[in-house]
């Protein structure tokens, strides 16, 4: 799910890229910047809509979960943590049928979103209570 980022540096300064990312599937993009680092974005995901996520500043922890049953998914599913920081250009991308929740690890932390379908096109949005799946830790108490 990581398509690995990387950066140069030279005297003119720092380039951050991904030439592994194809953009062609991308029809929206949007940032995030979560209230602070105790706050958690989530559970949020989509049946057929994907994502992709890189940090443009500072560094975030996004965990991840395949759903079994949209409508009533098992509590103890398996859980799946990325850290995404801004030192290079990595993306995390998160397919259809996942959920996602999402903590900055410091402040003023930055998200960027990529998505393959535009507002309104689809309507297959799902979300569930933070404390829902019980394999899901978060660290709020820093």
């Amino acid at each position: 799910m990581l398509l690995k980022g990387d950066k140069y540096s030279d005297v003119r300064g720092t380039l951050t890229y991904n030439n592994a990312f194809d953009a062609s599937a991308i029809k929206r993009i949007y940032t995030i910047e979560n209230a602070s680092t105790e706050f958690v974005r989530g559970w949020q995901g989509h049946q057929i809509e994907q994502r992709w996520f890189a940090a443009m500043s500072g560094r975030f922890e996004i965990t991840v979960i395949v759903i079994d049953d949209f409508d009533n998914p098992s509590k103890e599913l398996k859980v799946e943590k990325y850290e995404l920081t801004s030192i290079e250009l990595t993306y995390l991308h998160v397919g259809a049928g996942k959920i996602t929740a999402i903590q900055a690890l410091e402040e003023n932390s930055k998200l960027l979103v990529l998505a393959d379908y535009g507002v309104g096109e689809i309507q297959d949005e799902v979300r569930y209570p933070i404390e829902y799946f019980k394999n899901a830790v978060f660290n709020t108490t820093k």
